[in-house]
């Protein structure tokens, strides 16, 4: 009797255990199916655009930057978490049309052209273009230009306006995909000069040693100013717009603004 005391308090352990471990098992089950239930957005974005977006290599390869902070801060209001996809810039609207993300942010411009393929939200920053040259080369006006090679970004709001200043100003123009490959020609003198949004210019210039030097071109604000991308027909296009008008309107953006552009 002793022995099937013995065996049945035996068998009571190892059923007592086998529930313990279940239970620890539904409750690790239950956080895996939580954590994959995660509202994620995917944003696209081109991450050699300082200060807007870019990576600190010194730092790590994260991008950063005010455009990668106001994405977290509208997608936060609104229950959602980012995750970036760093691209060409000339990739991103193929990348919203196909649904590799979910939205751009990446300092661009809504143009008639690209309202034909996306969505925008209204401007949230007004820049202007910049031409950026050695000193020694002393390009300071368009006019200037003549005869000149000049770079552009592919694709971008600055290559549109190189290409009708073309059309007046006899210059060759060359295109690349990414910022850096442009002032490493200018720096190599295959470039005379670049066309580049003057609060990245500001950066490059900063950083030349007094190498550079750049001079602001006359741009309208519908012309310069950069708003967030979704591909067309989007519910987050209001959702988003909704609240970067609340942010703009309590300050939140231009804290933003100041944050990253006054380092420039």
């Amino acid at each position: 009797m002793k022995k099937w005391r013995g065996l049945l308090s035996l068998l009571f352990c190892i059923l007592f255990i086998s529930l313990l471990s279940g239970c620890g098992a539904s409750g690790s089950s239950a956080e895996k199916q939580s954590e994959s239930n995660k509202k994620i957005l995917k944003l696209g974005t081109s991450a050699d655009y300082a200060p807007f977006e870019y990576m600190d290599t010194a730092k790590g390869d994260e991008v950063i930057g005010f455009d990668i902070d106001l994405a977290n801060m509208i997608a936060k209001e609104l229950g959602y978490e980012v995750q970036v996809v760093d691209m060409d810039f000339n990739g991103l609207i193929p990348a919203l049309q196909s649904g590799k993300v979910d939205f751009v942010l990446a300092s661009m411009t809504p143009t008639p052209e690209r309202k034909k393929s996306v969505d925008f939200s209204d401007v949230y920053y007004v820049a202007k273009n910049m031409i950026v040259t050695k000193k020694e080369n002393g390009l300071k006006t368009m006019e200037d230009l003549k005869g000149k090679t000049v770079g552009v970004q592919t694709a971008s709001i600055q290559e549109g306006e190189a290409k009708k200043l073309a059309k007046t100003i006899d210059m060759k123009l060359e295109s690349r995909n990414r910022i850096p490959e442009l002032i490493q020609e200018i720096q190599a003198g295959r470039f005379d000069a670049a066309i580049i949004e003057n609060t990245v210019a500001k950066g490059y210039i900063k950083n030349s040693g007094g190498k550079l030097m750049g001079t602001t071109m006359q741009t309208s604000e519908q012309e310069a100013g950069s708003a967030i991308a979704f591909p067309k027909g989007s519910k987050l296009t209001d959702k988003f717009n909704q609240v970067l008008q609340e942010k703009m309107k309590n300050g939140e953006v231009d804290k933003l603004i100041k944050k990253w552009f006054d380092q420039q």
